[in-house]
């Protein structure tokens, strides 16, 4: 249930569904995504689906950590880059994998924590974390190579734009009833925006909760 060559099947079913960068695909392998979730789930952990990790939150389908990643590597290599949205921190190891350094913020104190100690006890040192709203990404570290954001907002938050560096893409959903996969990449003053696929993801809300 938990082993290697179930995380292979994994990694195989996401190469027929078209995920092509073998960074990623590597990185999904060697990831125990069952420590990422209760107990009571983890025999579904190599399922490609998302699962709930409690506070109305999700830990995203393989394919879409996937793809969100390999969209972030399109552009070349990666040193520093934002996560907004940790939640259960599987998608923050699959990123700490492939780039050289993650700076990700999380509104949920008992989710961030326990992200923490997962990517402790799996090795992954390259991380840093802030508890706070996310729509305000993390201006102290910007700007940044790369953005991307596990929740969906209405529309892309200023902010995030503000912090990405030039040549810099951000990957994020964007919607309320229906949700599109997104692509913005700045080129100076000017954002690039590309509709990718639909999605489905939690709202990206305000606010900081510490229980």
């Amino acid at each position: 249930m938990t082993s290697q060559r179930t995380r292979e099947r994994l990694m195989e079913r996401l190469f027929e569904e078209g995920i092509r960068n073998l960074q990623v695909l590597e990185a999904i392998r060697r990831t125990p995504r069952h420590l990422f979730l209760d107990e009571a789930l983890a025999h579904r952990a190599y399922e490609d689906t998302a699962l709930p990790i409690g506070h109305n939150q999700t830990l995203s389908q393989p394919y879409i950590v996937a793809r969100m990643t390999e969209l972030l590597l399109a552009g070349g290599p990666l040193d520093k880059v934002l996560e907004v949205g940790t939640g259960s921190g599987y998608q923050t190891a699959i990123l700490a994998q492939v780039v050289e350094r993650v700076f990700t913020v999380e509104r949920i104190l008992p989710l961030q924590e326990r992200a923490k100690s997962v990517l402790r006890e799996i090795g992954i040192r390259n991380v840093v974390f802030r508890h706070a709203d996310g729509n305000w990404g993390w201006p102290q570290y910007g700007p940044y190579d790369a953005i991307m954001v596990t929740a969906a907002p209405a529309e892309v938050p200023a902010e995030l734009l503000n912090q990405l560096a030039d040549g810099g893409r951000l990957v994020i959903p964007v919607g309320e009833r229906e949700q599109y996969l997104t692509l913005v990449v700045r080129e100076g003053d000017n954002f690039i925006h590309q509709r990718i696929e639909p999605v489905r993801f939690v709202p990206l809300l305000a606010g900081a909760i510490h229980s």
